[in-house]
């Protein structure tokens, strides 16, 4: 006996048939429907951003360190800088601190004894600056021409405080550079606490007060 069923012969659909499909296909995915699932992948996709930026954070400060860093006198400083012009202001890179250490007015001629947890700085005339861009985390560069902090990997620039400036041409970073607490015990020896960052302020707009101009226009381009 053969298994053979015979040639297959097309079935032809209705077209009552062919309307209960397309009513039923209505029904499973109304416009409802599709309006509740669009809310609801925008509200997911924003709350992991949400969660992307704490999380970039966070693993940003965790990777700041974590302990306190012995820089040394003004002094010792200038001789580890070598030829940097640090005592006119330009920020020196600290490795084992992770930072840029710079002077803020120069004309004081080094830095005052005392203990700084915002990392502002301004009392004991130093400022360390934690070497992440805020943008995505790139390591900027001081520019010798210009005296600025350059970020090479998206532009964002910062006077040589480390305060953004402003605008489009100047790079995306959304704020400051981050800053680590500084002290300065009664011997003049400066030091960095890792375990305390402070986020940086507010971009500048370039001529306010807050920002410093560069010594060139378009410095290490």
């Amino acid at each position: 006996m053969s298994n053979d069923p015979g040639p297959l012969v097309p079935t032809t659909i209705t077209a009552p048939a062919l309307r209960a499909q397309r009513e039923a296909v209505g029904r499973g995915f109304s416009r409802r429907t599709l309006l509740r699932r669009t809310l609801g992948t925008a509200v997911g996709l924003f709350a992991v951003e949400a969660l992307a930026g704490t999380v970039g954070f966070a693993w940003s400060a965790g990777r700041a360190g974590g302990g306190v860093v012995r820089i040394g006198t003004f002094h010792e400083f200038l001789v580890l800088s070598g030829s940097l012009p640090v005592a006119d202001g330009f920020p020196s890179y600290a490795a084992e601190a992770r930072a840029f250490i710079v002077l803020i007015d120069p004309d004081r001629g080094g830095w005052s004894p005392g203990e700084d947890d915002s990392g502002d700085g301004a009392a004991l005339n130093v400022r360390a600056l934690f070497q992440r861009c805020p943008h995505l985390g790139c390591r900027p560069n001081p520019c010798l021409e210009d005296f600025w902090i350059h970020c090479p990997c998206h532009q964002s620039r910062y006077d040589r405080l480390g305060t953004k400036v402003d605008g489009i041409r100047y790079g995306p970073a959304a704020r400051s550079m981050d800053r680590f607490a500084v002290r300065v015990d009664k011997d003049g020896v400066l030091f960095v606490d890792q375990t305390k960052i402070t986020l940086g302020p507010l971009p500048v707009a370039l001529g306010m007060p807050g920002v410093i101009p560069p010594l060139v226009e378009n410095g290490c381009a």
